[in-house]
């Protein structure tokens, strides 16, 4: 699983030597987080040629808007808003629209935990956030939550997957998506709660 590049000193020397019209600076920084951009749009999208598309999309704007980056928040924060803005708009324009499933739906997904017959409640796959996702599934259930998380709403997708597949913490999230802490943990509960429900059928035993 990729995991999120730290925010290095040698991060902001690239961006400032980039700022001024360094190529090689900029060459450098796409080599450093290419990786990064790519890994996150095939998980959104399940799509190696859109990730592609998205990653050239992206270095493109990150060429263009450097300048504008200001070092108030880290680089890959700035970086991941950006992925996060092509990805929203290529659905816009259709280039991502798939079948999802609506969250509010009764049949979606419920607020109360599910229980067995005696009334206890059934942890169905542990917090993802307390265990590293690639260690709680075998292969199948893989395949099974892949599709589940493309069933979700794009919106809740993303903060799935920045939040407990990138490992950024709620406070990143927000700051990626422009939202506040509480609506990021929302998000995040309903489509946690909502992957539990898909995946029920495949954990019991």
């Amino acid at each position: 699983m990729l995991t999120p590049t730290s925010h290095r000193p040698a991060d902001e020397s690239l961006v400032a030597r980039a700022q001024q019209g360094d190529d090689r600076a900029f060459a450098k920084l796409v080599k450093q987080y290419e990786q990064l951009v790519y890994g996150f749009a095939f998980k959104v999208c399940r799509d190696p040629a859109k990730a592609e598309e998205t990653l050239q999309d992206t270095f493109i704007n990150v060429y263009k808007k450097l300048k504008q980056f200001d070092g108030r928040s880290k680089f890959s924060t700035w970086l991941y808003s950006i992925v996060v803005n092509n990805c929203l708009m290529k659905r816009r324009r259709g280039k991502l629209q798939r079948a999802t499933l609506s969250i509010d739906s009764p049949e979606g997904f419920r607020d109360d935990p599910l229980t067995d017959e005696g009334g206890q409640i059934i942890q169905t796959v542990p917090w993802w956030k307390e265990t590293p996702l690639d260690s709680v599934i075998n292969d199948e259930l893989k395949s099974v939550l892949d599709k589940s998380i493309l069933a979700l709403p794009m919106e809740y997708r993303i903060v799935f997957i920045l939040r407990d597949v990138e490992g950024q913490t709620a406070e990143e999230v927000a700051k990626i998506l422009k939202l506040s802490v509480p609506a990021v943990k929302s998000r995040l509960r309903r489509a946690r709660m909502f992957l539990r429900e898909q995946l029920h059928p495949y954990m019991k035993t």
